[in-house]
């Protein structure tokens, strides 16, 4: 695929059909695998922004702004205003908000969860700390009697469910992911110690300070920026992870009475993503919707200063966020998974760019993540998902050129 690349003193510019956007000089190879992705891997629309230290290295968007679009017929492009839903990246904002308040005294990481939400002390949970919460150690990946779509959007409701649920193991003493449940798990204790929604506060504290295009709640008034999510189905290409142990995540989930199925079932039938209903409501685990460029800048402030001056994390938190607190066989995901306190860490089952490295994938694709040791951060979001939950043949395909280039 011919690329024609025009360099000025910093940035340069893509256009290659539906491919646009700007890479400054030594970050090429990123720009080749995203153009790759579109031919080799399936992509229809998607975005990756990459900071370093702060400022903005790669900017690429392409594709249709709608999963079934066709550019050919006139159909609406990927803009660089376009957002789309993030599923499960969205987690390491809600981790943000958690390790912030305690950033800020407001909450201890080592306090149990009951003692700023009383009734989440039933059936053996007192035990549960606010840590285990964000180390996926806190024993309620599944709910008994899943939620409706209607009901989770309900905060009050979904709240008093997981507060009512037992254990699925002893609090503290295992790990498995919560894929569903940590919605409410954070955003109830967000609410509790700070007295606001938690798509509320994340606005205020997190995503307006920084200038993201990054909501967890999508406002109407942003509603139209996002295009049309779904399923696709790419052909083999090389690089894609591939995880083999004895059963992977794919075969736990077809088993109805497997945990796997029974955390990603707590919202059951799955809500429809593409729903203006689901999009509004906050889901801190699962329904974030943002710009490559949203995410990328929230990673990059973690770490270090974003234009304007402004960061997140102090080097204290940010090692609380990368220090392992989960490792090992997950009882959830079933491969071996690797948490530090609400995000993901290096590894098999989530390669990211080096050991230093913390983030967060979503279900099927889109992926956030920085790594204080190069100062770099990254973002990137699609409309096309995939089969898999952690490792995204794409992303990881953008993850290994930027390896390269760094």
């Amino acid at each position: 695929m011919a690329v024609d690349l025009v360099m000025n003193d910093v940035m340069g510019e893509v256009r290659d059909g539906g491919v646009h956007g700007t890479v400054a000089a030594g970050f090429e190879p990123v720009r080749d695998a995203f153009v790759r992705n579109f031919g080799e891997r399936g992509e229809r629309g998607a975005a990756v922004t990459v900071y370093r230290d702060g400022q903005q290295v790669v900017n690429l968007w392409g594709g249709t702004k709608d999963v079934d679009g066709d550019l050919g017929a006139g159909d609406a492009p990927w803009e660089p205003a376009t957002a789309q839903i993030v599923r499960s990246a969205t987690k390491g904002v809600a981790a943000a908000a958690l390790l912030l308040l305690h950033q800020r005294g407001m909450l201890e990481l080592d306090a149990p969860v009951g003692d700023y939400w009383p009734e989440f002390k039933a059936r053996g949970k007192e035990r549960v700390l606010v840590r285990h919460v964000l180390a996926h150690r806190a024993g309620v990946p599944a709910l008994d009697r899943p939620l409706t779509p209607a009901e989770a959007l309900d905060p009050d409701l979904a709240a008093a469910v997981v507060a009512a649920q037992a254990p699925a193991w002893e609090p503290g003493e295992d790990h498995g992911y919560h894929a569903q449940t940590y919605s409410w798990l954070t955003g109830e204790l967000v609410r509790r110690v700070t007295g606001r929604p938690v798509g509320e506060w994340i606005a205020a504290e997190i995503a307006r300070p920084l200038g993201l295009d990054l909501w967890v709640g999508l406002p109407q008034a942003e509603a139209a920026r996002v295009g049309r999510l779904g399923r696709i189905n790419p052909p083999t290409a090389p690089g894609g992870l591939r995880v083999r142990p004895k059963r992977n995540v794919s075969e736990a989930y077809e088993d109805p009475a497997s945990l796997t199925r029974r955390a990603f079932g707590a919202i059951d039938p799955p809500p429809d993503e593409n729903d203006a209903a689901y999009r509004a409501a906050a889901l801190p685990a699962s329904n974030a919707v943002a710009t490559a460029d949203g995410l990328a800048r929230f990673y990059a402030a973690l770490i270090g200063e974003v234009p304007g001056g402004r960061r997140l994390f102090t080097p204290e938190t940010v090692a609380l966020a990368r220090t392992e607190a989960s490792a090992g066989p997950d009882r959830v995901l079933v491969v071996s998974t690797r948490f530090g306190l609400g995000y993901m860490l290096h590894g098999a089952a989530s390669p990211l760019l080096s050991p230093t490295s913390f983030g967060h994938p979503g279900r099927g694709g889109a992926l956030g993540f920085a790594d204080p040791e190069s100062g770099l951060a990254f973002g990137y979001v699609t409309n096309g998902m995939n089969k898999g939950v952690t490792a995204d043949p794409r992303a990881q395909a953008l993850v290994r050129a930027l390896r390269e280039a760094a």
